[in-house]
């Protein structure tokens, strides 16, 4: 058994949507061709494929009914939350049922005591913080994409953003969950007191980053945190990107852990003060780095003057700083919206998520220069610069077959080069259908069979999102046999 849902004859779909239509109703299945074209690609735009048809549930029993319907008809399907992951996780690779999730957007509770809430996996990320705000809350993993994105979509991505150099990544703030598995039965992972049983393995920190490859999160158990005192942002700019990249090592080097430690070059502030995203970013600089500093009052106020020297030793161009909360949205506006001001330079944009050392950022910089120099494209550059998270983005026409090619070359020798400087392929983003064949440039044979055997703990017979995170290949004998204590431990969960 190969695991690939390729493997099995589809049954004729008209009879599949009815099925579907009798139990969601017609304006819950949506099966036109023109109205799948909203759910042909995500935010990766070079992999387009039009779903068998789109289903849209409510509540984990109606999640429940239509994989339990999909499996015994043996239909692959594919979950999907906003669509703004950038990886082509949520896009079918082949002929599948989407299972859209945008519906399920409740906040389902709030324990205040003990510091965490239940929600629908359709709730948009900022919107939970919104949600507790006037209790002194928030939930803390911050996408740049926050205001759109789902937390079911970051549970599967194990998404990052601005505030993961302090704060973790989503990983760090889920205690549980409940899943539909692909063959329709319920899995309790993890609880409000925690993600890991006493001597138990952590099936949920399993479950987050694994891209929608084992089953439906249907309720999220997540943690919320309380709002800092004080907040103090400041703004540095720089005559060339190694100054600014010297002064992040200097700065954390200083034993400082600030919230958050953001670059942006000088092509992508220009898009950036040229867009409705316009923050006040110089211009005429090279690079500005953007520093967060939380705590208390007196912390910050000798935090922020270490860092106010660092800048002046480094020889910035011009320091601004921001205490009033009014004013610290202004900061952060360019970077929040700096993904959304490429859409001026052309008409597609890749963003790739590779990571280094945070030590050899500036060869990587360069080396990525490099790269975009010989395969011709347009490259800028924004990233979480604490962790070594870079986010090169390659703005092209989607258009021109042979521009694309390019880009995707680059991509692959900027991932590359990524893994040749110690680090890693992706940082927040999954591999999806992006990274696939980048896989093995980090990961042996035997190491990617380990990975498709805790697969098949969840998802049997490869019909949950296939196609996904690991690359296509024959199983050996050995793989066959099914790890179970992992698949006991399901059983002890709550599996029903």
């Amino acid at each position: 058994m190969s695991g690939n849902s390729a493997d099995y004859a589809l049954p004729p779909m008209t009879s599949v949507v009815r099925e579907l239509e009798a139990l969601l109703g017609k304006n819950r299945t949506i099966s036109s061709r023109d109205a799948l074209l909203a759910w042909e690609c995500d935010g990766y735009t070079i992999h387009r494929q039009l779903p068998l048809c789109v289903v849209l549930p409510e509540s984990t029993a109606e999640v429940q009914s239509v994989l339990r319907l999909l499996h015994r008809r043996a239909v692959p399907f594919v979950p999907r939350g906003a669509g703004t992951c950038l990886s082509g996780g949520p896009t079918p690779v082949e002929p599948a049922v989407v299972v859209e999730l945008a519906r399920m957007d409740n906040v389902l509770s709030i324990d205040v005591d003990d510091l965490f809430a239940v929600v629908q996996p359709g709730v948009v990320n900022l919107d939970l913080t919104t949600a507790v705000k006037h209790l002194a809350l928030h939930y803390a993993p911050d996408p740049s994409s926050q205001s759109v994105c789902t937390i079911g979509g970051n549970v599967a991505e194990n998404s990052g953003g601005p505030h993961c150099f302090k704060y973790g990544m989503t990983v760090d703030h889920v205690l549980g969950l409940t899943v539909v598995l692909p063959d329709g039965q319920i899995a309790q992972l993890g609880s409000s007191a925690g993600p890991r049983p006493p001597q138990g393995f952590d099936l949920s920190g399993l479950f987050c980053g694994s891209e929608g490859t084992f089953g439906i999160a249907t309720e999220i158990t997540v943690r919320l945190s309380t709002d800092q005192p004080c907040v103090r942002t400041l703004l540095a700019s720089f005559a060339d990107m190694t100054t600014a990249c010297l002064a992040v090592s200097d700065i954390v080097g200083m034993g400082l852990v600030p919230a958050a430690l953001e670059i942006l070059d000088q092509a992508t502030i220009r898009a950036v003060e040229a867009s409705v995203y316009r923050a006040g970013y110089p211009e005429d600089a090279a690079a500005v780095l953007l520093v967060e500093l939380d705590g208390t009052a007196e912390v910050l106020h000798e935090e922020a003057q270490e860092v106010r020297e660092v800048f002046a030793r480094r020889g910035a161009l011009r320091i601004e700083e921001a205490t009033d909360p009014k004013d610290r949205p202004r900061l952060w506006k360019g970077r929040k919206g700096a993904f959304g001001a490429m859409g001026r330079l052309n008409t597609d944009l890749y963003v790739l998520d590779g990571v280094v050392p945070r030590t050899r950022l500036v060869e990587a910089l360069s080396g990525i220069a490099e790269i975009g120099k010989k395969h011709g494209v347009v490259l800028t550059n924004v990233f979480h610069a604490g962790d070594g998270n870079l986010h090169p983005n390659i703005s092209y026409d989607g258009r021109d077959a042979a521009e694309t090619a390019r880009v995707v070359a680059a991509g692959h020798d900027i991932l590359q080069l990524c893994v040749d400087l110690g680090g890693s392929i992706s940082g927040e983003h999954g591999i999806g259908t992006e990274k696939l064949d980048h896989m093995p440039l980090m990961y042996r044979p035997q190491d990617l069979e380990v990975m498709a055997r805790v697969r098949r703990v969840f998802d049997r017979d490869g019909r949950c999102n296939p196609g996904k995170v690991l690359p296509n290949r024959s199983a050996c004998a050995e793989s066959q046999k099914w790890p179970q204590m992992v698949a006991r431990v399901l059983g002890e969960e709550g599996r029903r």
